[in-house]
């Protein structure tokens, strides 16, 4: 009895040393387990999709850049800054992403298209979507040039415009049509994935969210506009899209003052969680049409 208790007692510690090297040896995984959050639960399970989505704002600094992926098929909206376009390869590429079925330069801003032609320059794109709206700069010339040693066109989208990304739909807002204004120019997107369903808003201001007041604009989540900019995000149009979450794409410190206070008041007064890119890094949001999760990945790079 008494040996049959001692082997009992050495069991007992060797167990217990194996949790403990485990917890030990497995703190990345459990402390990425926990970084994953599962807030929206859709009882709706006939969304009729296959697979999974994963949306992916990439933390470019003060500057956009969004990756869509739904199966086989890749979307890129926006490109970051200039200095952005080879981390943005070597980012896609580390996802093992080889072409785009649709890219989109939402307007002609440095802070969205300045990695643009190293983007055209490095994949394969089927579709490339842009406002009709003209720039002089060199970056906007850079895009023109890439694109044209690619042999590809360019198309502008009108609104109401519907196209797929595998089992995801895709809707044009928005498409810049009759302003003078860069920012108002922006491509707006609204993208359904079975019960989920995403807004892209570029860098419209508070008279493009106006305008489309009128449109089915209610989504999950909301890349915020002009990276919380005061000049967007009104009270009437939130309450419009009614979002769970919002996302910033903004740089660190920066010169801006970006987001605006105002515009974090607001989400907040709402309860909409808020992820921004200066704080969080890469956001990654994956559905499977039902339920949505968030990933963030800090690191160092935001500027």
């Amino acid at each position: 009895m008494k040996n049959e208790k001692k082997i009992r007692k050495i069991i007992s510690i060797i167990i217990g040393i194996i949790i403990v090297l485990f917890i030990l040896l497995n703190g990345d995984f459990i402390s990425n387990a926990t970084a994953s959050v599962s807030n929206i639960n859709n009882s709706n399970e006939n969304n009729n999709v296959d697979g999974s989505l994963s949306v992916h704002f990439i933390d470019v600094g003060q500057g956009d850049c969004i990756y869509i992926n739904q199966g086989e098929y890749n979307m890129l909206i926006d490109a970051g800054n200039n200095e952005d376009g080879e981390k943005l390869v070597s980012y896609l590429k580390s996802l093992n992403v080889n072409g785009f079925d649709y890219v989109i330069g939402t307007h002609p801003h440095e802070d969205h298209i300045g990695g643009m032609d190293d983007i055209i320059n490095n994949f394969e794109i089927e579709n490339y979507y842009m406002p009709d709206k003209l720039s002089t700069t060199k970056t906007f010339e850079d895009v023109l040039d890439a694109l044209d040693a690619k042999d590809l066109s360019y198309n502008v989208p009108k609104i109401d415009d519907e196209f797929k990304l595998g089992d995801a739909t895709f809707k044009v807002i928005y498409s810049g049509d009759d302003t003078n204004d860069i920012n108002d120019s922006s491509i707006v997107l609204k993208m359904t994935y079975g019960d989920n369903s995403f807004l892209f808003t570029g860098d419209a201001t508070s008279n493009v969210e106006e305008i489309i007041l009128n449109k089915d604009i209610k989504s999950d989540v909301l890349k915020v506009a002009h990276h919380g900019s005061s000049y967007s995000s009104t009270t009437e149009f939130l309450d419009k899209v009614n979002p769970k979450y919002a996302v910033i794409s903004v740089g660190k410190n920066n010169s801006y003052n970006h987001p605006a206070s105002i515009t974090l008041q607001k989400l907040s007064n709402r309860d909409i969680k808020v992820y921004r890119t200066d704080l969080d890094g890469t956001i990654i949001f994956t559905s499977d049409g039902t339920n949505l999760s968030v990933q963030t990945n800090k690191t160092d790079t935001n500027g």
